[in-house]
């Protein structure tokens, strides 16, 4: 499963240095990160109002595709700072065997 996050991760890198005319990865990359930002904003709202018709329908469908362009834009900004799916995955594994209330209670406030 990880295998592909890390490809796309080097996909999405390669194509920061890409024509911003033909790719749209570039093409976020070359309006900025507010820009990369608006559209990780976008695809959360879009993701959280498929799940809520989700509960009512039944059909999960639009809920995984609302997801995978979350994620996909999430790691369009992952990217931008220099970040990749490795660090995120590293983070989770990091947090097995550790409670969701003792994490939480160990952050910084």
């Amino acid at each position: 499963m990880s295998d592909v996050l890390e490809r796309l991760g080097q996909v999405l890198d390669a194509r920061k240095q890409a024509d911003p005319e033909t790719s749209y990865v570039a093409s976020l990359h070359a309006k900025g990160l507010n820009k990369i930002l608006e559209k990780v904003g976008e695809e959360c709202t879009e993701t959280l109002l498929a799940a809520k018709d989700a509960e009512h329908s039944g059909e999960t469908r639009d809920v995984v595709y609302e997801t995978a362009d979350l994620w996909f834009h999430s790691m369009v900004m992952l990217s931008r700072l220099g970040l990749g799916p490795k660090d995120v995955i590293d983070e989770l594994a990091s947090r097995f065997d550790l409670s969701g209330l003792e994490e939480k209670a160990s952050r910084n406030p």
